[in-house]
């Protein structure tokens, strides 16, 4: 009778295709769940739920005071309570993607800057504050102004 030994020889293609599927699945949960900031970053439906006005961004509930959400070019910040305004979500110093709002302040992940939920840069490189995307709020909605 032989038992089959990992170094004895060739490993069948089931095993190898099932040990990789293991691994990615695995990290993909360690990833998912190692989260250990204080972010307050929240991500808005990409596609407004029907009846919803032309234009939405975000639901004034998705955008928590203090922090922000990041929709496609545009970040949603409320700064103080029922205040909301709009900013390019591409950086001012190299045109990378700003990628998450945390603690206050929104980030990009190229270089360090970082900008205040006002817009303004708190950090650089960046040379200048975000450029402004204009935002009003319709009833319950988040609409480009």
């Amino acid at each position: 009778m032989t038992s089959h030994d990992l170094t004895s020889g060739p490993v069948d293609r089931r095993t190898v295709v099932a040990g990789v599927g293991i691994t990615a699945a695995a990290l993909t949960l360690t990833a998912a769940c190692s989260s250990n900031d204080s972010s307050t970053t929240a991500v808005a439906s990409a596609a407004p739920p029907p009846g919803a006005p032309a234009g939405q961004l975000a639901r004034t509930a998705d955008v928590p005071v203090g922090g922000g959400v990041i929709v496609g070019d545009t970040v949603v910040t409320q700064p103080t309570a029922g205040k909301f305004e709009g900013f390019s979500s591409t950086c001012t110093h190299a045109g990378c993607k700003v990628n998450k709002v945390v603690n206050g302040l929104i980030e990009c992940p190229c270089h360090g800057s970082r900008f205040r939920l006002d817009g303004t840069v708190a950090q650089g490189p960046a040379p200048r504050p975000l450029d402004p995307h204009p935002v009003k709020v319709q009833g319950g909605a988040i609409v480009k102004a």
